[in-house]
């Protein structure tokens, strides 16, 4: 084991196992040549960003807000530019009145599509939450199938890449939009590449160029040197409170694409007329801003966070998705533990290790939008934060993990170790 000041620091403050840290360092040292691959990514994402910031001259009367209907808000405009010009689109809606990345996405179909079209999902089932948005799933009150949008799913392939053979042979005249969900969601799967995303939209393209391809680009900003629209998708979607948030943004999402689209779903954030030209942003474009300043670097040590959990794990003899050497689309890792006593106790050591609410023990509850019992740990300054370190999961069969964030990778790491040490202590893995 190595006897560093930070390793006696863990064993003797925080109580952990020597052995832990043996199994630490042990696959820290396997994963150290990936994090200078990583470093390179988040240097020229660093530079992308300070660009776009220096492009659209932001300044301190950027942090200042309007009230009322919001017109004239310079620094939500001026937001709006630089997301715009960080993901290369002709327009942007970046709002603290977006509650979410489902609201974020529900937007973004029900802005769009009109009764008597056709959404294709085709990489398999999109996320819990967006069930009964489409109408899948619920009562339908609201739903797009309750407007009259119609719904297809094409299933990945077996090595879980879209299948494209597939995809054509369900397109019809009423397809009107196909989403990509590019992070891993509640499945068994990598996220999808951007050179994946780029092989599908040039094939839907090729097809029928006015079928509109978006993508639910929730945890997978800032992971590549290129964004979906980089590569041809109309339009994405995503929360601040992940990947482009930094971990200061404290609520809100994001839209980005063609100024058409944007226009539409602008009416639909507000109402026909209006669009983005009200909305107040409460004073929050200066976390906002500042937040997406820092992103690269968060979601650099989130990612290296994943890399070392999955090596952990992958030693211990668990299935890990993805494994730790394949390139990386989102900042999921999933971790397959077989037991609900697994998920809770790997739960658990993930709340112990947070900065606040550390104290408290999460268990299994019935969460509004999803089927299954869920639990989730994330003591977190922005609640439901996930750039920031936690862990969920449904509470069903192959009884999957979900490990993301950190706001460091010291951080990210410390949260593997407490997962480890209470899945040690409750005797449910061997070191």
């Amino acid at each position: 084991m190595n006897n560093s000041k930070t390793n006696n620091q863990l064993i003797e403050k925080f109580g952990i196992s020597p052995k832990v840290m043996e199994l630490i360092d042990k696959s820290e040292e396997a994963v150290s040549g990936l994090f200078s691959q990583l470093d390179d990514i988040m240097a020229y994402n660093q530079y992308k960003v300070l660009d776009a910031f220096q492009n659209n001259t932001i300044r301190d009367m950027h942090f200042a807000w309007n009230t009322g209907y919001g017109y004239d808000d310079a620094g939500r405009d001026a937001t709006e530019r630089v997301f715009a010009d960080i993901f290369h689109t002709e327009a942007a809606l970046v709002r603290p009145i977006i509650v979410n990345g489902t609201h974020a996405l529900s937007l973004t179909l029900m802005g769009i599509l009109r009764p008597g079209d056709e959404l294709i999902y085709c990489t398999g089932s999109p996320y819990d939450t967006l069930e009964e948005v489409i109408g899948i799933r619920g009562e339908g009150k609201g739903s797009l199938k309750e407007y009259g949008v119609t719904y297809k799913q094409v299933e990945l392939t077996a090595d879980g890449r879209i299948d494209l053979e597939a995809l054509g042979k369900a397109i019809s005249p009423a397809t009107r939009m196909i989403t990509v969900q590019r992070a891993t969601g509640y499945g068994w799967r990598k996220a999808i590449s951007i050179e994946e995303i780029e092989e599908w939209v040039k094939f839907v393209k090729g097809i029928n160029p006015e079928i509109i391809c978006m993508t639910d680009n929730c945890y997978g900003e800032f992971l590549h040197e290129k964004e979906p629209t980089d590569v041809g998708v109309d339009v994405i979607a995503g929360s601040l409170i992940k990947n482009p948030g930094g971990g200061l943004a404290l609520t809100g999402g994001y839209i980005a694409g063609r100024a058409d689209l944007i226009e539409k779903i602008s009416y639909r954030m507000t109402s026909p007329g209006i669009g983005g030209e009200c909305g107040l942003t409460f004073g929050q474009t200066r976390t906002m801003l500042q937040g997406l300043f820092i992103a690269p670097k968060t979601v650099n040590g989130a990612v290296k966070g994943a890399i070392l959990c999955a090596k952990a794990f992958e030693l211990l003899g668990y299935d890990v998705c993805p494994k730790p050497e394949d390139t990386r689309s989102d900042i999921i890792q999933a971790v397959k533990l077989g037991s609900p006593e697994g998920v809770i106790a790997f739960c658990k050591g993930i709340q112990a290790a947070a900065p606040v609410d550390s104290h408290v023990s999460p268990e299994p509850w019935a969460m509004p939008g999803y089927e299954d019992p869920v639990i989730m740990a994330a003591g977190a300054f922005v609640q439901g934060s996930s750039i920031e370190l936690s862990a969920d999961a449904p509470i069903r069969e192959p009884y999957v993990v979900y490990f993301q964030g950190g706001l460091t990778y010291e951080h990210s790491k410390f949260g593997v170790i407490k997962a480890l040490q209470e899945l040690y202590d409750k005797e449910l893995i061997q070191l």
